[in-house]
């Protein structure tokens, strides 16, 4: 899961393609969770470095195709490791949660995340009026009743994507302070390269140490081509998210990416028959609305600020 944040300005508004590029994304960011949950048995040190390492592969190519850089100013690199550190502890987190719940449960727990952001944006000082704020103690009690069966189901892992939706709202937080500083796919492609440099010392100096989570395994043939798909999927579908909003504003693209959700309900259906109990279900149904309430809040909001001069 990801959110969408301002993106760099377009040459020309294509709202339907836009729309098009986040329908992609809420497919294939559940179809790259999918393969990250097939891939349970092995190391998340394993995994993370396949993940990042693809992503460096994937994007460095198209970051030299565009003639772009990634001579990176001081202060950016900085922050650039700073979210890299944040992301691979967020996606870490998510992927060993992948382990013990269904992707749909998952996936609607981390969805907490805007709420948070609202939150943090009120402790900045940021004027959220209590509409808003009655929405986020909606969508987190919908966020708990999807948490509370899982809880009971499987302990404490219930309580992964919560902290997954945390670390990856101070990732967000550091992205957008340094998004107008910097091509979005050079910076994935950067924090692709940061995450493999950060990763690769620890799984080489855990090899044969009896860390069971950093400790590489052999990688069968079957799992090379999970690992591949992985990449691919999870690569993909941030390159769809940072193209949509060259074509459309984020305020006409963020409705859509719920449908994540029931994608993820339905890939999570079709490869694992797993479904939401009826309770969870509720919690789902309950964060969605509770989210895209808080977007039509947002949008109301800035259309009734006065013009910045």
């Amino acid at each position: 899961m990801t959110t969408l944040s301002p993106a760099v300005p377009a040459a020309a508004d294509r709202p339907l393609l836009g729309v098009l590029l986040v329908v992609a994304f809420c497919i294939l960011a559940p179809l790259g969770d999918a393969m990250g949950k097939l891939l349970g048995a092995l190391p998340l040190g394993e995994l993370l470095i396949a993940r990042y390492a693809l992503q460096a592969i994937l994007l460095l190519p198209l970051v030299r195709c565009a003639g772009g850089s990634l001579a990176l100013t001081p202060r950016v690199w900085a922050l650039t490791m700073l979210r890299t550190l944040l992301h691979i502890v967020s996606l870490g987190a998510f992927f060993a949660a992948l382990r013990f719940l269904p992707m749909a449960e998952t996936v609607a727990i981390c969805f907490v995340m805007p709420f948070i952001l609202l939150l943090f944006g009120r402790l900045a000082g940021e004027r959220v009026g209590p509409h808003r704020l009655g929405a986020c103690v909606v969508g987190f009690a919908g966020t708990l009743m999807v948490v509370q069966p899982s809880f009971a189901a499987v302990g404490a892992p219930a309580l992964l994507p919560l902290l997954s939706a945390v670390l990856f709202s101070f990732f967000m937080l550091v992205t957008r302070a340094i998004a107008r500083e910097t091509d979005p796919v050079a910076l994935q492609a950067a924090s692709g390269l940061a995450a493999t440099a950060i990763l690769a010392p620890l799984v080489l100096l855990a090899a044969g140490r009896g860390w069971p989570e950093l400790d590489p395994v052999a990688v069968s043939g079957a799992e090379w081509i999970l690992l591949l798909l992985l990449g691919v999927f999870g690569t993909a579908a941030h390159l769809a998210i940072t193209y949509a909003l060259r074509f459309a504003p984020s305020s006409t693209l963020a409705p859509m990416q719920y449908l994540e959700l029931p994608f993820a309900t339905l890939i999570g259906w079709a490869i694992f028959g797993d479904l939401p109990n009826g309770l969870a279900a509720l919690g789902i149904a309950v964060t969605i609305a509770a989210g895209l309430y808080i977007l039509h809040r947002e949008r109301a909001a800035s259309l009734s600020a006065p013009p910045a001069v």
